[in-house]
C-alpha cells in the first residue's frame, strides 16, 4: 500500500500553499494562493517554476524554499490533523495484511514531522520522501523507490493519492490508484484513478466494494 500523505491522509494543501504564498511574498514576488494551491502535490522543485518562474536550485529559489519549510514547520504543522477515520482506515490496511509505505513529494524532516504530528507514524513503514528521488510526481520516480524499499512488485501494490499528480505517478509506475477529492481535486479532475472516493472516511465505509476487499476474497488478507 503506497500512500500519499498531505491531502490524503492529513488535511494540509492548504497550509502548504499558504506557506509558499507568503515565502514568496517575504522575497517580494506575489504569486496566487489558487494557483501555488493546484500545484501542492508536486515537488517544489517543479511548483516553484510553474508558479513564479523561478528555478528551485537558484539561490533565490533555495532562500525561497527553506523560509516555506520554516513557516510551514512554525506556523502551521503544530494544528494540522488528520482527516476523519485515517487512523482507522490504516488499520483496517494493516489487518488485511498490507504493508504501509509513504511516497511524498515531501522533504524527509517535513514528512516525519508531519506524521508524527498526525498520530499516524506507528502504522507506517518508514517513509519515502523527495530525498530519496531524483524527480519529483508526477513522475514516478518516488512511488519506485517506495517499491524497492518495502521489496514489493507494481503488480502487488495499490497507490493512494488526491492530486492528478499522485495519479499519473502511480500509473506511470505501473500500479492500481485511488483518489481522495479532500485534497481539493474534484471526482472529474480525478477521473483517470481506478476509483475515486471522497476521504478515508469514505473509503472505510465502502471498503467491502473496494479494490482491498477484491484482493482480500482472491488472495485471503491483502499483500505483503
Amino acid at each position: 500500500m503506497i500512500l500519499d500523505v498531505d491531502g490524503t491522509l492529513v488535511d494540509s494543501n492548504a497550509a502548504h500553499a499558504r506557506s509558499w504564498v507568503q515565502a514568496f511574498a517575504e522575497h517580494g514576488i506575489t504569486v496566487a494562493f489558487e494557483d501555488v494551491r493546484r500545484a501542492i502535490g508536486m515537488g517544489g522543485d517543479k511548483l516553484m517554476p510553474l508558479v513564479s518562474g523561478i528555478q528551485a536550485e537558484s539561490g533565490e529559489g533555495r532562500r525561497i524554499s527553506s523560509r516555506r519549510a520554516e513557516i510551514f514547520s512554525q506556523a502551521w504543522l503544530p494544528g494540522l490533523h488528520p482527516f476523519p477515520c485515517t487512523r482507522e482506515l490504516l488499520q483496517r490496511f494493516r489487518d488485511d495484511g498490507f504493508t504501509l509505505a509513504v511516497a511524498s513529494s515531501a522533504k524527509e524532516d517535513e514528512l516525519k514531522a508531519l506524521l508524527e504530528s498526525a498520530g499516524l507514524s506507528d502504522l507506517i513503514a518508514p517513509p519515502t520522501s523527495s530525498d530519496d528521488a531524483a524527480n519529483s510526481k508526477p513522475d514516478p520516480d518516488i512511488i519506485q523507490a517506495a517499491m524497492k524499499r518495502t521489496g514489493c512488485a507494481p503488480g502487488h501494490a495499490v497507490m493512494v493519492g488526491d492530486t492528478p499528480y499522485d495519479v499519473e505517478a502511480a500509473q506511470r509506475a505501473g500500479l492500481f490508484v485511488l483518489a481522495f477529492e479532500c485534497g481539493g481535486w474534484s471526482g472529474v479532475e480525478l477521473r483517470d484513478a481506478d476509483e475515486v472516493y471522497r476521504d478515508p472516511e469514505d473509503l472505510l465505509g465502502r471498503y467491502d466494494a473496494s479494490v482491498f476487499a477484491r484482493i482480500r476474497s482472491a488472495t485471503g488478507r491483502g499483500p505483503a
